[in-house]
């Protein structure tokens, strides 16, 4: 059981290659409070302007495919054809949707003071906290020594290190022509080499061009999914088609592939394979992410007030996921196949829901949204140029 969550995770012993999560809560978001210490009103951002409930019901549901994906263990992934293609059609679209989005909202990073000290107590803080939780936990559940190397992260701590390195290459990505054009030649070629987890490296370059596409993207981009009547039409379509692609192609798949974790020569695939598998991965992301857009609803729902904090559950939810498949928690539900999927699916949406409630962060609030002395001293109200959305880092 510890050798599958292991295998599971893409830790190669804890550490190596974590299995894809999608992203904090929010995907390059400022916490939920304001400059000096204020909370949010629900529906209003940190800067004072309304929030876009379309955007937060996108990352709430995105925060439920992260969950949702990481409740279902390998052993019944690779058991059942139907699971399998269910997890190789959320992982698909799931992971670039959510970098997408972590590009988006850090358009407005400039490097200012302000902007890297919000960079250092909500992305790199939290870092290094749940490193050393999920350092702790994998050493209580497996029965390793505790080693805490914070330069390989640990599980789903990937994304946060990822962010925190592509957020401070935002102005660079300013100056370089055609900047999504290089990041994907920049993806294909990391994919070629042979390199160490150290940052999340492997990952860092193979997920870069979703972020900087984001980068670019402008609102009236979304309002054109969102709003026009012919996207939304169509858009069931391409999830269908890759659904059907994903079943028909699931006995054969290596799930790997979908980590961008593991290069060329990891995968045993020859060059030119490899790279149209790759450049066929990217346009089958795009096409399913911008249908997914299109299907979010972009009224205010129950929902919406979730989507603000998903940094909570995101974070969260890995200490309890990993506890279940180290302590055999769901394996009763193995055996049951695509039943057994759909019972930890619904635990799994139930999980996301509850991480997010105001009880549950009041508790965990000290680690995700750490309080330094000096390192908050924003003024109230101030807003990145160049977007619409409040303070981003």
């Amino acid at each position: 059981m510890a050798s599958e969550i292991i295998d599971r995770a893409g830790t190669g012993g804890g550490r190596s290659r974590p299995a894809a999560p999608a992203v904090p809560g929010e995907p390059g978001e400022p916490p939920a409070h304001g400059g000096r210490g204020e909370r949010v009103a629900p529906g209003r951002a940190s800067g004072g302007r309304a929030r876009d409930p379309f955007l937060d019901n996108a990352k709430f549901l995105l925060i439920v495919l992260v969950v949702v994906g990481h409740t279902w263990p390998m052993g019944l992934v690779e058991g059942s054809r139907t699971v399998k293609a269910g997890y190789l059609w959320i992982t698909v679209f799931h992971m670039p949707a959510f970098v997408l989005l972590s590009g988006y909202f850090s358009r407005g990073f400039t490097g200012r003071p302000a902007q890297v000290r919000r960079l250092l107590t909500g992305v790199l803080l939290p870092y290094l906290l749940f490193e050393a939780l999920y350092t702790a936990l994998q050493s209580l559940a497996w029965g390793r020594p505790f080693a805490l190397t914070p330069t390989e992260p640990t599980f789903l701590c990937w994304f946060l290190m990822a962010l925190f390195v592509w957020r401070l290459t935002v102005p660079l990505w300013r100056t370089v022509p055609w900047p999504v054009p290089v990041a994907a030649v920049i993806s294909l070629a990391a994919g070629t080499t042979t390199m160490g987890y150290d940052l999340a490296l492997p990952r860092v370059l193979m997920f870069l061009p979703w972020f900087v596409l984001g980068l670019r993207l402008r609102p009236e981009h979304f309002a054109w999914l969102r709003e026009r009547r012919r996207p939304r039409l169509w858009a069931p379509l391409p999830l269908l088609a890759g659904a059907a692609a994903a079943y028909a192609l699931a006995p054969g798949t290596d799930v790997h592939w979908l980590w961008m974790s593991y290069g060329q020569h990891a995968l045993g695939a020859d060059l030119v394979p490899y790279l149209a598998v790759r450049t066929g991965l990217f346009a089958a992301g795009a096409l399913m992410t911008a249908a997914f857009l299109a299907l979010v609803p972009r009224r205010r729902l129950w929902l919406t007030a979730l989507g603000a904090v998903t940094l909570y559950p995101y974070l969260l939810h890995g200490l309890l996921t990993t506890a279940a498949h180290a302590y055999g928690w769901d394996a009763p539900l193995r055996p049951w196949g695509p039943f057994g999927a759909v019972l930890l699916t619904a635990c799994g949406a139930g999980a996301a829901v509850l991480l997010s409630t105001a009880p549950v962060r009041r508790l965990a609030r000290p680690l995700i949204e750490p309080r330094l002395p000096g390192l908050h001293r924003l003024r109230r109200g101030r807003r990145s140029p160049g977007t619409s959305e409040p303070r981003t880092a």
